[in-house]
């Protein structure tokens, strides 16, 4: 049975198996040839996040340990250009269709979109940009804000680790309609089909998703509005 994951506050019985945001200060910098750059406030933010994330099974408690470690070590753990290790965001997206896979175009494996994390953004950010790049759908993080459901390390391509952190996103009925550059194959899948197609990097996180509580709704009919999240607070912006 999996274990439940805290939020970052008072826990309720929806709060099982994921972390909100909350109060993180102002998280935008630049580098010095002014160029966006990763906040310095953010490592803290993240790290806080995995520490209080319960893990749900053996594989992601391996992941945790592994990424508190990376985060103490790495000196740009955002960056995908300072090495091969580097944080990554992607999408556990839900909606009364069940969930949205994609056919990935180097690995050949269906799985959630996601990608690497363009500075200043923070993971949550990433996740919601990537996912919207990759499927086409309009997607929202949850109105309280974003949701940290489950963690993961794995190998992907060119050689690289990825500390995959991810998130909650809602989605309307609509069919992904992905652009030209991206993966033509995605899909929803009702949930017996996706633990089926997926290996066990993301089972864990998929049964995670669909305990919560938005996952029977998604949103509205039409789609409605995109929703950026605020790196204060975690709320709507």
């Amino acid at each position: 049975m999996d274990a439940p994951v805290a939020k970052l506050g008072a826990r309720t019985s929806e709060d099982e198996n994921s972390s909100s945001g909350g109060p993180v200060g102002e998280l935008r910098s630049t580098s010095a040839d002014g160029a966006p750059d990763w906040p310095l406030e953010l490592r803290e933010t993240v790290r806080s996040a995995v520490e209080v994330h319960l893990a749900g099974d053996q594989r992601e408690e391996s992941a945790k340990r592994r990424i508190l470690r990376e985060l103490t070590r790495l000196e740009r753990p955002f960056d995908e250009f300072a090495g091969t290790v580097h944080v990554t965001g992607s999408a556990l997206i839900v909606g009364r269709r069940g969930t949205v896979l994609h056919l990935h175009k180097r690995l050949g494996r269906w799985m959630q979109p996601g990608g690497h994390v363009d500075a200043p953004e923070a993971p949550w950010e990433a996740a919601l940009r990537e996912a919207q790049e990759e499927t086409g759908l309009v997607l929202s993080h949850p109105d309280a804000g974003y949701r940290l459901l489950h963690l993961d390390v794995h190998e992907a391509a060119k050689g690289h680790t990825h500390l995959d952190f991810r998130y909650l996103l809602l989605a309307s009925d609509a069919d992904p309609s992905p652009p030209p550059g991206e993966s033509p194959d995605a899909r929803w899948y009702d949930w017996d089909e996706a633990l089926a197609l997926t290996d066990d990097s993301l089972i864990g996180a998929l049964r995670v998703a669909q305990r919560q509580p938005e996952a029977s709704e998604g949103l509205p009919d039409n789609g409605g509005t995109s929703k950026r999240v605020d790196r204060v607070n975690g709320g709507e912006l």
